[in-house]
């Protein structure tokens, strides 16, 4: 590849790059003096310079961990594993390379961190415990990973978020392999390591965190389908069979929740008729796929037993006193008696279980300061990240995807313990990241418009 066609895909790298702020808008961007090309390319004696090419080399490096840090995403075993090990390496390696935090970013750092002071604070009741400090040990990582989306995606976004999610897809991918293949017992022996309670897991320690993973990646698998590549429903068919064979409720519904919420903002921002007639059509064949694929599945036997058994609105541990509802109650109590909380990871040795319910459990691992942090964020996150829905950018699509997946994710908080999955971090840290990215660009864009605006008013007289 010749030294300006790397300039075209890993743009800006260097300072000879970087002589505008802003977005390209991919080929084709018209070029004018109002509002010049963001990334010009460098003369020819620039191209030559040792660090241009230096810079074109650091970038491939960042690029590269992105992809590793969102495939070693899909490796849950224990904790710390593999994407702990790969979000430290990349985050290093970006952070001794140039990485700089945006205004725009700022609000979802101070969250976080002030959510893990919280932790930290109360931590203290229970340090002699080993297991409550790692949590909290965990949670700061997870958070820093929140803030390094974000914050990376100030240079380069397109590419580095294409890089991160390839990752992440294939990731998702042979998880769902792994699982499906294991529930159907066609590994042998090892069968066994990928299944919990007869329900699906795969490369992940629970079979809701495999779910509530490949939801993302099916997302992205729809959109393009709605774009017209319909080869994408083969990956998408894999994903879906995991997560139906993890019978998680809460991640069937995040799915749909959120392919339906994608498929609205899809077709209320396509461009022509022709777009939105095909994305009725694929919605339609779309949901009649999904319902063959789960009644190839439900001919099994063991599938379709376990399926009657979960697909039921409430189970047994979800009533009673001490059910998953009635702890909410008892839960709630017990924030307001304790405004530091009574410490990670307690709630369990208290009522049998854990809250399944984050908004709570913040309150009881971080207290006020962590549960009212969070609910904060959540809400400051919905309302902004919607008011951008409708910014033409060259990543539209892929913010769609984003906003669907948070949504949805945020809506199965009220009913599982999402502190620890490394994919809602990921999905929360690039849809600031995003956001910011959106509103520079916007910004950027006004002069072009406005300049259209008055030439084609003076064509008109």
């Amino acid at each position: 590849m010749s030294s300006a066609g790397s300039a075209r895909r890993f743009f800006p790298l260097s300072p000879f790059l970087q002589r505008g702020e802003g977005w390209g808008e991919g080929r084709g961007a018209r070029q004018t003096e109002i509002a010049p090309h963001p990334y010009p390319l460098p003369t020819r004696g620039e191209r030559g310079h040792p660090v241009f090419h230096r810079s074109i080399r650091v970038e491939s490096l960042r690029v590269a961990l992105l992809w590793c840090m969102g495939f070693s995403g899909a490796f849950v075993f224990i904790e710390p594993g593999p994407y702990e090990i790969m979000g430290l390496l990349t985050m290093l390696v970006f952070a001794s390379s140039g990485l700089s935090l945006r205004a725009g970013v700022a609000p979802l750092a101070l969250a976080l961190i002030v959510i893990n002071v919280g932790y930290a604070s109360s931590v203290v009741q229970v340090s002699d415990q080993t297991k409550p400090v790692t949590w909290v040990l965990i949670s700061i990582f997870l958070a820093l990973t929140g803030i390094f989306y974000a914050a990376m995606l100030g240079t380069n976004p397109q590419r580095r978020l294409e890089l991160l999610l390839r990752g992440y897809v294939l990731g998702a991918l042979v998880a769902s392999a792994v699982a499906v293949a294991a529930y159907f017992h066609l590994l042998g022996g090892k069968s066994e390591l990928f299944l919990l309670y007869s329900r699906a897991r795969g490369t992940f320690n629970d079979p809701n965190v495999l779910a509530a993973f490949v939801v993302l990646p099916g997302l992205l698998m729809v959109q393009r389908m709605l774009a017209g590549r319909v080869i994408s429903g083969v990956p998408l068919l894999l994903l879906l069979a995991a997560l139906f064979l993890s019978f998680s409720r809460g991640a069937w519904a995040q799915f749909a929740f959120a392919a339906a919420l994608l498929m609205i903002l899809s077709f209320l921002t396509s461009r022509s008729g022709t777009a939105r007639i095909r994305i009725l059509i694929i919605a339609v064949f779309g949901v009649l796929a999904v319902a063959g694929l789960v009644t190839v599945l439900l001919s099994s036997g063991k599938v379709s037993d376990l399926f009657s058994e979960r697909a039921a609105l409430e189970l047994s541990y979800d009533v009673g006193r001490y059910g998953r509802f009635g702890r909410y109650g008892l839960g709630a109590d017990l924030a307001l008696e304790h405004p530091f909380g009574i410490g990670p990871l307690q709630f369990a040795d208290r009522f049998t279980e854990d809250p399944h319910n984050t908004f709570l459990n913040e309150f009881m691992s971080g207290g006020w300061l962590a549960g009212l942090s969070y609910s904060a964020l959540c809400a400051v996150t919905l309302v902004m990240s919607t008011r951008l829905l409708f910014v033409r950018t060259p990543w539209q699509q892929v913010y769609h995807v984003l906003y669907a997946a948070y949504v949805a994710v945020i809506v199965e908080s009220i009913f599982i313990d999402i502190e620890h999955w490394r994919h809602y971090f990921l999905i929360l840290g690039a849809l600031w990241g995003l956001m910011a990215a959106s509103r520079a660009y916007a910004l950027e864009r006004a002069p072009v418009r406005v300049a259209r605006e008055r030439g084609s008013l003076n064509r008109r007289h």
